[in-house]
Parts: C-alpha cells; structure tokens; sequence
C-alpha cells in the first residue's frame, strides 16, 4: 500500500502510528479532515489479519467520521483509531493509559470514544492520561447508555423520510418491518408503538423477537423473509449490506430508514433504489445521533441540549432530500454532497481570509 499516495488521494491529514511494548499497544490513529473541527471518532479493537488492513480500516473509517460529523452539523472532524489485538485476549489497562498518552499527545487534534470491541471502561483508562475521550462512564461526566439517544434520532429520522415519501411525517397506522431487534432498535419499536405504528421484526435472537412481541404485540417473521413483507418502511438495524441485488427485488417499502451501518451493499444499489423511487435516509445521517450526543460531553453534558441536536436529524434528512430532488441524484450522493459542501463553504472563507490578511500585510 502507498500510504502518502492514499492520503493524498483522498486529502487525509495525518497517520499515527503508536507502540507500547510493555503493553502490547499496537495502535493506527487517522485523521482524515479538520477543517470543521478537532477530530472525533471512536477506537475499534480488532484482530486483522495483517497491518495494511488495520491502516486500511483506520483510514476508511476516518473518513466515514468526517462525512457523518459534517451532516450533522458538527464543528468537528472526522478520525478513527484501530487497535490490533483481540478484545477478548488483549486488553490490559496499561494498554489503554499507553494510548490516553498518545492522544494527549496530539494536544485536542484528535478525540476518541468507544466503539467495536471498546468499553465505557476502556475510555476510563484512557481519561486518566487526557481529557481528549468521550463516552466515559456517567460519574466522570458521560451521557452514559448511548443506545435511546440513537433510536431516538433513527425515529426523527424516519419521519422525515415518512414525509418525503407520503407528504406528512405521521407513522400512526403506518406498518415498519425492523430488521434486528437489539437495544437501539428496541427502544426505536418503543417510539413506534407510541405513535400507533405496526410493527414486524426479526432477529436471529429469538429471544429480543419475544421481547418485542411481548411489548408491543410486533408480527414476528423469519430472517430471510423480512424483506418481502408488506410494509411502508424498511428498517435495517443490524447487519449492514442488507440492501443488495437479492433484497430489493423483494422489497415493498416505500422508504428506507434504519439505524444500520453501510446499509447499501454498493453504490449501484443506491442508484437502484433511487431509480425505483424508494426514499432512503442515509445511514451516516440517520443513525448519527449517538455522535450528536457524545459531542455534547465536550461542553459539559447537558441532556436536553443534547436532544435537541438530535432532533436535527429531521432537518439534515430534509436537507438531503432536497439536493436530492435539486440535482437528481440518489440520497447517498446527496448526503456526501450537503456534507461536502459543508466543508468546501468553510475551506473556502479561510482561504480567503487568509489571502486578504496575505494582501494586508503586503500593503503595509
């Protein structure tokens, strides 16, 4: 892999690489873009199966955290750090002060929270060396259980997808087939049921199925028939790529809007689905409210300041749209774009900032 080649491909900033002996550490920070912002994006553990995947991954990742950061409406960043080892095995808490080290040693360019195969307990070892981390445990000032935060937005989400595709933004009466039944989409079912939706899940968990059922009188169906059932929304919520050539013929919603990561198998299937005439709520937009919530603990938590930028999430879906519509193009280029020209509009104003002060300074 040609490492500056790649970052200068895709305007990445920085690369670091960090190595505790003692511990083990063996760490990738990547910091794709600044402009809006320190940036912020969590830390995943992970057994790869070499170092170019691990950088691949870090750098992949950090972008994907800019983008989404962008959509939301951010003043941050987007990076990501990959740890090489397996959770399960490789953790020790010198492990994760070696690393606290580093990210203070980037003095706030970076910021970090948990993510796959990272705890609340893990940033607690890294906050003992920098204030840099996020998603800590609530007594040391974290927003604690991210999971209502998410579902919540995944719900605000969904109405402005409702109103895109019927005119009003209403899920009373309307029939949702929620793929995966986990904690945030358990609490999303809870939002739904409170609005008169009908509901049908699945999950490979027959238990969290139960669950649902029991709650709120949801139809259970099977894994792979989930698809085909009849239903105005599609909610993806646990495996990603479940929008592929296999699906979408089967498909009868008349939206798409789930808190699943990489929902589109490839970018053609977002073309698809466009042409078919399908509303999709992208997921880095619709599923960014526990990014929305982390952020928060920058300035102090404070829940209902918190809430209320999630609630955005509606509007940002409605700015989507919009692009959408205005340069017809499918929702997951619209996305990119409304997040691009976020921060080209910034980039821009600097640079002329910048050349005035240049001119300033050359007149005198």
């Amino acid at each position: 892999m040609e490492i500056f080649s790649y970052m200068e491909k895709y305007d990445y900033e920085q690369l670091v690489f960090c190595q505790d002996k003692n511990s083990g550490l063996k760490a990738i920070i990547a910091i794709h873009d600044t402009t809006l912002g320190p940036a912020l994006g969590g830390t995943r553990m992970w057994t790869y199966d070499s170092e170019e995947d691990a950088i691949e991954d870090a750098l992949r990742l950090a972008k994907g955290m800019t983008y989404k950061n962008a959509a939301a409406g951010l003043n941050l960043g987007g990076g990501k750090t990959v740890i090489i080892g397996d959770p399960k095995k490789d953790k020790n808490p010198e492990m994760f002060r070696a690393f606290g080290r580093y990210i203070q040693s980037l003095n706030g360019r970076y910021i970090t929270a948990e993510d796959v195969g990272t705890t609340v307990e893990d940033m607690d070892l890294i906050h003992m060396e920098t204030d840099f981390v996020t998603g800590i445990s609530p007594e040391s000032g974290s927003s604690g259980n991210p999971s209502p935060v998410t579902a919540y937005g995944i719900y605000i989400g969904m109405k402005a997808a409702t109103m895109e595709a019927y005119g009003n933004d209403s899920l009373e009466g309307k029939t949702v087939a929620v793929q995966g039944v986990g904690n945030v989409a358990y609490k999303l079912c809870e939002h739904l049921h409170e609005e008169g939706a009908n509901l049908i899940v699945t999950d490979i968990n027959q238990d969290a199925v139960k669950r649902a059922v029991d709650a709120f009188g949801a139809e259970a169906v099977g894994p792979d028939d989930i698809y085909s059932v009849d239903c105005d929304i599609y909610a993806p919520c646990a495996l990603g790529a479940t929008i592929n050539d296999d699906t979408i013929p089967q498909l009868k919603a008349k939206v798409i809007a789930g808190s699943a990561n990489n929902q589109l198998k490839s970018s053609k299937h977002g073309d698809i689905i466009h042409e078919k005439g399908i509303v999709y709520a992208p997921d880095y937009v619709i599923n960014s409210g526990g990014v929305i919530n982390v952020a928060d603990e920058l300035n102090g938590y404070n829940e209902k300041r918190a809430m209320k930028k999630v609630e955005t999430i509606y509007d940002n879906l409605i700015k989507v749209f919009d692009i959408s519509r205005r340069d017809n193009i499918p929702a997951y280029v619209a996305a990119d774009r409304m997040a691009e020209e976020r921060i080209n509009s910034l980039k821009t104003s600097r640079n002329q900032f910048l050349l005035n002060g240049h001119h300033i300074l050359s007149r005198r």
